[in-house]
């Protein structure tokens, strides 16, 4: 047997699975890691709507379409996928702020409820805390322009 026959073909783009062929949760982990390397909103919304469309009871999923959607300026969208993800995961404060913004962007009234909330959500777990305090700085970089990330901040950092 020569040495040759012992190499090992490196990857091509095309042994990387397609999203269909992926599960729900390999998606979603994939989805995560496209966005922390810096991948645009925009072009991971439809990652994150197939997700929701394969995994309808998936709060995580919603809270991230929400998320993506406040990040491009959607805030109808946003407002509907947040509301889905409040309701499947009613004490993720994530999903929370994102309703919080969504209704901000929207101009709907309630917004200080939702606020309280998060409050208290994050004054029980600091990592929790620490998370959305995360989340509110890389929205403002990603969306330096968002009236609600920085009325959010206000709120919930400056406090």
């Amino acid at each position: 047997m020569s040495d040759a026959s012992l190499s090992v073909t490196p990857p091509q783009a095309s042994d990387t699975p397609s999203p269909e062929a992926m599960t729900p949760d390999a998606l979603f982990d994939a989805g995560i890691a496209r966005y922390q390397a810096g991948e645009d909103a925009a072009t991971l919304i439809p990652v994150f709507k197939d997700l929701c469309d394969r995994a309808p009871k998936s709060g995580a999923a919603w809270t991230c379409l929400s998320w993506l959607y406040l990040l491009t300026g959607k805030g109808d969208l946003a407002l509907k996928a947040a509301k889905k993800a409040v309701k499947l995961s009613p004490q993720d404060a994530q999903s929370r702020l994102n309703l919080a913004a969504a209704m901000l962007e929207t101009k709907q009234k309630g917004v200080r409820d939702q606020v309280e909330i998060v409050e208290n959500l994050i004054m029980i777990d600091e990592d929790m805390r620490a998370e959305i305090h995360k989340n509110l700085a890389d929205g403002l970089e990603r969306a330096p322009n968002s009236k609600a990330f920085q009325r959010l901040k206000t709120w919930l950092m400056e406090a």
